[in-house]
Parts: structure tokens; C-alpha cells; sequence
């Protein structure tokens, strides 16, 4: 079955995540932050009540619909194989195992579990890095079939 590859991919994502907020929750008070690869990556406890990078603060039910919306709709697209493409799957599935990841963050705790913190940007986790990552794959994934229709088309 070719959807059992991309919800498996989606399971062990969001395992990852939630394992890894685990871990910190019980090993790190917020704002605690310790050095791994000095100047280069930190681990920080932040709460984020807002979306990706802090943006929109205390608008939580939006954000609970919001990630439910398309955690629900990549769930079902993948379950029926609506996606095309590898490329296009494989992103589905990264968005799905983000969206939920951090929709449990927001219903259980009330706020986003971030801790990876690299210099000049925001502290991020990994549900934050799947959904960037399968953004990315599907942009990329949707331009290729464009790109190759529009070739054999000419």
C-alpha cells in the first residue's frame, strides 16, 4: 500500500518530537539553557504561546483550529492517496506529524515546547522543523510536476 510508507514517516516524526519535549520538559526549567556546540546550538526551555517565531501571542484557539484544520485534511488527503507525488507525500506526511505535534503541545500545556536554539534566529523544536522541511518538499514537489507537465505539454 503506497500511504503506509507516508503515515509511518509521520508517526516516527511526531514519536521524535514528542519524545524530545519530553526530555526537556524533565530535564530543563523554563529558560534554562545549556551549550551543546558552543556558539553554534543551544538547548533553551521556551514557551511560545504564539505561532512560528513568537508571532500573534495569546491567540491559542486559533492556532488549536488552525493545526487541527490541516492536520485533519493532510491526514485524510494521505489516507486516500489525494497527494501526488513522492516528493509531495513525503512533505504531507512531515506538515501532519508538525501540525499534530505541536497541536498537542497547545492543548496540553497551553503554549509550543521550543528548545533548539542556533544563533540569530528563533528557538524552534522538531514539529517546527518538520513543518518548514514539508513545506519545503512540497513546494518543490508541486513546481517538478508543473515544470514536467508543462514540458511535455510543449
Amino acid at each position: 500500500m503506497r500511504r503506509s510508507p507516508y503515515l509511518l514517516l509521520s508517526g516516527c516524526v511526531l514519536g521524535l518530537d514528542r519524545l524530545s519535549k519530553w526530555l526537556v520538559l524533565r530535564s530543563f526549567l523554563p529558560g534554562e539553557s545549556v551549550p551543546v556546540i558552543d556558539g553554534v546550538l543551544r538547548l533553551t526551555r521556551v514557551h511560545n504561546a504564539g505561532g512560528a517565531f513568537g508571532l500573534f501571542p495569546n491567540h491559542r484557539g486559533a492556532f488549536v483550529a488552525l493545526s487541527a484544520a490541516v492536520a485533519a485534511g493532510l491526514f485524510t488527503a494521505l489516507l486516500f492517496g489525494w497527494l501526488p507525488g513522492r516528493l509531495v507525500r513525503s512533505g504531507g506526511a512531515l506538515l501532519l506529524a508538525g501540525a499534530v505535534g505541536n497541536l498537542v503541545d497547545r492543548l496540553s500545556y497551553g503554549f509550543v515546547l521550543d528548545f533548539v536554539e542556533l544563533p540569530h534566529f528563533p528557538v524552534f523544536n522538531v514539529a517546527d522543523s518538520a513543518i518548514v522541511l514539508g513545506a519545503l518538499l512540497m513546494a518543490i514537489g508541486i513546481f517538478w510536476r508543473e515544470r514536467e507537465a508543462t514540458i511535455r505539454s510543449a
